[in-house]
């Protein structure tokens, strides 16, 4: 059984992954049409329906009115899917994010102690401080005041099949 869905906004922009049950709400709630569905079936008493694979919202998205909130994904977003020590971009379940000071160092987690990095970037670096691991980030981290909406870069053999029209100017063989 697929377990995603792809959020769409309303310009078919790729917003985010939902868990199915979570498309399945929206659905009922009339807040996203339906673009593409898996073959398998949600049955109840009185309705049967396919599983969503890729939804759209009907309203487009709200602008932040409190700042960009600390999150994995706006991390990503903020250093453009780009590793801050070796440059390269990679796909969003290839990154991590690293401690500029480290945790066990009392460093914080929050966007100005937080850069983007690669997983082998991120362990050659380790519990170290930048000057002590020599690795320095190329670009300064800050805290966004806003974020544009970016999309994650996807590999065409990691996503479903469904998803590949709507994900096709952002995908890498």
């Amino acid at each position: 059984m697929s377990t995603r869905t792809l959020l769409l906004t309303a310009w078919y922009f790729p917003l985010r992954i939902l868990r199915w049950q979570d498309a399945v709400k929206m659905v009922y709630e009339g807040t996203v049409d339906v673009l593409a569905e898996y073959d398998e079936e949600l049955r109840s008493p009185s309705v049967t329906w396919h599983m969503p694979a890729v939804v759209r919202l009907r309203r487009s998205v709200g602008r932040y009115k409190k700042g960009v909130k600390f999150s994995r994904m706006n991390v990503y977003q903020r250093d453009h899917f780009t590793c801050q020590y070796c440059g390269v971009k990679f796909p969003w379940n290839e990154l991590t994010y690293d401690h500029l000071v480290p945790r066990a160092r009392g460093g914080r987690t929050h966007f100005l102690n937080i850069v983007t990095a690669c997983k082998p970037c991120n362990s050659k670096k380790g519990h170290l401080t930048c000057d002590e691991a020599g690795m320095f980030p190329r670009s300064a981290p800050t805290h966004p005041s806003s974020l544009p909406l970016v999309s994650p870069v996807w590999h065409k053999g990691t996503i479903p099949e469904e998803w590949e029209p709507f994900l096709a100017p952002h995908l890498v063989t």
